[in-house]
């Protein structure tokens, strides 16, 4: 991939603006929108009828119409669609509030039809002023604003050019900046400036866009807490059953991870978007000028809490998370322990049948022996007294008494053996 990481560079070539000139752009949310819808969109533009789809591959495409360009850019998010035009008289520096949309040589609802959702619509007037009369020049700029407060800064070292705009939304629903510079102002210099306040706009409005998911969630989080607190204080209590805090904490925590999986990423974007928001600021270079806001200073005083608002959200959600963790680890800890109660009981329960077992074998050892003797002795006097019937002098009753003790030590031992000899079968591995 060497030759395609290499040509990244040269993937979005440097636009080059010749002033005085008009820059129509529109941005929009290319979620769910194909190259191919786009494609079909552009090819409604004179002349395109027959543009192939292979050209939009590079996430960027410049055509040269009559009387104007446009340039297509495709990024993850969103789409910008430019349009640079000459930039008619009635336009020019001192005009009262010109309706610029109506000099765009367009198919009719060709720019409102495009495929997606607007996040951001500029037209940026470019014209050529005298920057040493900064009073006269900034007096005959503001008459292109109305009555709208204006912010205002001097760009680049050594002031190369001067931007002006009000942030504010008009009826077409485009917003207006106004660049003036010096005549002789090189078209990459113009193509720069144009370049770097389209994409300061365009990424702030695409960070803002995790400030509605914040106040969103943030009714949520309020509730969730609360309920996580009453869950922690129901399992301090010992007489709250474990079933019911396990679905509580279950239900608790799915809630939490559904959350994050669905915005977290918005909240990451949003600090990716803010970060490049303050890269653009600073290669603006601005220098203020007595009286008006400089850009930066606008969008940072405006941005920041915003910023900070997403910021905090996302922290509160990651810390949610991990605090329904914490609760779910000390419930299974309280389950675990309770677990090993009752098998500590039930153990000594085993324990103690066993010992009742071993009485009760013991007694019935005894009465096996007593029983054998005795069933001995029985067999021993019978035959005695058969001995007896057949004319042997033997007294059957006073043969078999003395006997009874060797019987009796000897079922005893017989006993013993037969104990010792499954003992040991049992305890072989």
């Amino acid at each position: 991939m060497r030759r395609t990481l290499h040509n990244e560079v040269h993937a979005r070539p440097q636009a080059r603006i010749r002033m005085p000139a008009l820059v129509v752009y529109v941005a929009v949310i290319n979620e769910g929108v194909s190259r191919e819808q786009e494609c079909e969109h552009l090819r409604q533009l004179p002349g395109q009828q027959d543009l192939g789809l292979e050209r939009m591959q590079g996430n960027f495409l410049r055509l040269r119409l009559e009387g104007y360009t446009l340039k297509w850019e495709r990024h993850s998010e969103f789409t910008r669609y430019s349009l640079v035009l000459p930039l008619p008289d009635q336009a020019l520096l001192g005009a009262s509030e010109p309706h610029l949309p109506e000099f765009l040589q367009l198919p009719p609802q060709w720019l409102r039809s495009i495929p997606g959702r607007t996040i951001a619509a500029i037209q940026v007037v470019m014209v050529h002023g005298d920057l040493g009369d900064m009073e006269g020049t900034l007096e005959r700029a503001q008459q292109g604003f109305g009555e709208h407060p204006i912010v205002a800064s001097v760009m680049g070292r050594g002031g190369h050019s001067l931007v002006l705009t009000d942030f504010m939304l008009r009826d077409s629903g485009f917003e207006r900046m106004l660049v003036i510079a010096p005549t002789g102002t090189p078209q990459t210099r113009a193509g720069r400036i144009s370049q770097r306040l389209l994409e300061l706009e365009t990424y702030r409005l695409m960070a803002l866009r995790g400030l509605p998911v914040a106040k969103e969630l943030a009714p949520m989080l309020g509730a969730s807490e609360t309920e996580l607190a009453e869950i922690t204080g129901r399992l301090e209590n010992k007489s709250a059953a474990d079933q019911d805090l396990l679905d509580a904490l279950v239900s608790l925590s799915a809630r939490v991870e559904r959350a994050t999986a669905a915005h977290m990423y918005r909240f990451s974007a949003t600090r990716a978007y803010e970060a490049l928001v303050l890269q653009r600021i600073a290669e603006l270079r601005e220098a203020t000028i007595p009286g008006f806001q400089t850009l930066g200073e606008f969008m940072q005083r405006r941005l920041s809490p915003a910023m900070a608002t997403v910021a905090a959200t996302a922290q509160r959600l990651t810390s949610l998370s991990e605090r329904v963790a914490r609760a779910s680890a000390l419930l299974r800890t309280r389950v675990d322990i309770a677990t090993e109660l009752q098998n500590q009981q039930l153990l000594a329960k085993l324990t103690r049948g066993q010992e009742m077992q071993l009485h009760l074998q013991t007694t019935v050892e005894g009465l096996s022996i007593a029983a054998i003797s005795y069933y001995v002795v029985s067999l021993l006097l019978y035959g005695a007294k058969a001995l007896k019937a057949t004319g042997l002098p033997v007294n059957p009753e006073v043969a078999v008494g003395a006997l009874i003790p060797v019987i009796l030590w000897a079922v005893w031992s017989a006993t013993r053996r037969i104990h010792k000899s499954v003992t040991a079968l049992t305890h072989q591995p």
